[in-house]
C-alpha cells in the first residue's frame, strides 16, 4: 500500500471515531495475537490496528462490560491499598517515668 494512501485512510478513519480513546477487540494474528482481547487505546492507534486488520472497534455492549469490570477492579485495588495503610495518632500525655536528673559540675 502506498504511504500516502495509508495515511489518507488513517485520517479518514480517525474522523469517524468521536472519542479521544477507543476500545478495540483484537483478532487472532499469525504472530501470536489473541482474539477477543479488549484494549483501550488512543484513537490513532485504534485506527492503525483496524487498517492493519488486527482489531475492530468494540460493540457498545462489550464497552459497557469492559468499563464495569475495570471500575470493579479499580475499587478492589483501592480497598487493598487502604487495607495496607495503618493509621495511628500519637497523643502526648503524662509519663510515669521520673524526669532525668541533671548533674551540675
Amino acid at each position: 500500500m502506498d504511504v500516502r494512501q495509508y495515511y489518507k485512510k488513517l485520517h479518514e478513519l480517525e474522523a469517524t471515531l468521536p472519542e479521544a480513546d477507543a476500545l478495540v477487540v483484537s483478532f487472532e494474528t499469525p504472530d501470536g495475537g489473541k482474539a477477543g482481547v479488549l484494549t483501550e487505546v488512543p484513537r490513532r492507534n485504534a485506527c492503525q490496528l483496524m487498517l492493519e486488520g488486527r482489531a475492530e472497534v468494540a460493540s457498545q455492549a462489550q464497552a459497557e462490560e469492559f468499563r464495569r469490570d475495570e471500575a470493579a477492579k479499580r475499587q478492589e485495588f483501592k480497598k487493598i491499598q487502604a487495607a495496607g495503610k495503618v493509621q495511628f495518632q500519637l497523643v502526648p500525655g503524662e509519663s510515669n517515668k521520673p524526669a532525668p536528673e541533671t548533674t551540675e559540675n
